[in-house]
């Protein structure tokens, strides 16, 4: 299996990036394979100026078309996504997430800006043709402790929260990769 991650947020270190990198090493260590990006390794003037033949935007684009899902993590800002994250996604093929799954990760200020990923990152999703969009993982600043040492800490509720959306999304991508080789298999048969 391989997923893409994507890191949405402008600033590094940030406490949604926390979540993503936890989660991409919660996926590693059952043997899936993770490309990483980051809203830093696309050219501010690409996304500023909607730059469809940006070289990264390709690349993003090539990545996930050979992927089988995408884990992606964003701030909440003004009750919305990353600003710059939408650039980006409006920057990919109409079809950039057919067949694929979703996992979104999100944080914000306060429990307020929770149904920001329903409301306004899903139907974004949705327009890309995502096959499956999963209950995203919703934290508030307060859960994320970026001053703990050695590493960034999670509250527990949400260490188990996001501990459980990763297992369902492993369960999603296992069964788009069993229904996948299954496919292949009937093809070679008929042919």
């Amino acid at each position: 299996m391989h997923v893409i991650s994507l890191a949405g947020s402008p600033r590094l270190p940030s406490r949604s990036s926390v979540l993503l990198h936890l989660g991409e090493q919660w996926l590693q260590q059952r043997d899936v394979k993770v490309t990483s990006y980051s809203l830093h390794d696309f050219a501010a003037e690409d996304l500023l100026f909607a730059n469809f033949a940006s070289p990264q935007v390709k690349a993003l684009a090539a990545d996930l078309a050979g992927a089988d899902g995408l884990l992606m993590a964003t701030p909440v800002y003004k009750a919305a996504y990353s600003g710059a994250l939408k650039t980006l996604l409006d920057l990919l093929p109409e079809r950039a997430l057919e067949h694929k799954v979703v996992l979104p990760l999100a944080t914000g200020g306060s429990i307020a800006h929770m149904l920001a990923v329903d409301y306004a990152l899903k139907p974004v999703l949705a327009a890309l043709k995502a096959q499956e969009v999963l209950h995203g993982v919703f934290a508030d600043d307060s859960q994320v402790d970026m001053k703990a040492q050695p590493q960034p800490q999670l509250a527990p509720a949400l260490a188990e929260r996001l501990e459980e959306a990763l297992a369902n999304f492993h369960l999603a991508l296992s069964r788009r990769a069993s229904v996948s080789t299954f496919d292949s298999h009937l093809l070679r048969h008929i042919a």
